[in-house]
């Protein structure tokens, strides 16, 4: 675990984010007092990704899914007719 007051922090601020980085807790203090503990994780540590077409096989149509569409095609015709 690393302390710093605060004039520290901003004088160390990329060897503190450094030492965060690596995993190791980063109190910083003000006149004697704890203010806060970071931890940071990189940015490049592997996260699932989103890849299109992922629900593929997942997602299933009924198979009168098109007719409503027909049906409201066909309501709006005869009103637009006169």
């Amino acid at each position: 675990m690393t302390t710093a007051n605060v004039h520290q922090a901003k004088s160390n601020l990329s060897k503190l984010l450094n030492a965060a980085a690596e995993g190791d807790n980063v109190i910083i203090t003000r006149r004697g007092g704890k203010i806060t503990r970071f931890k940071l994780q990189p940015l490049d540590s592997p996260k699932k990704a989103k890849l299109f077409g992922a629900l593929k096989g997942k997602i299933v149509y009924a198979d009168d899914y098109d007719k409503a569409d027909e049906e409201i095609l066909e309501i709006l015709e005869d009103r637009f007719k006169a």
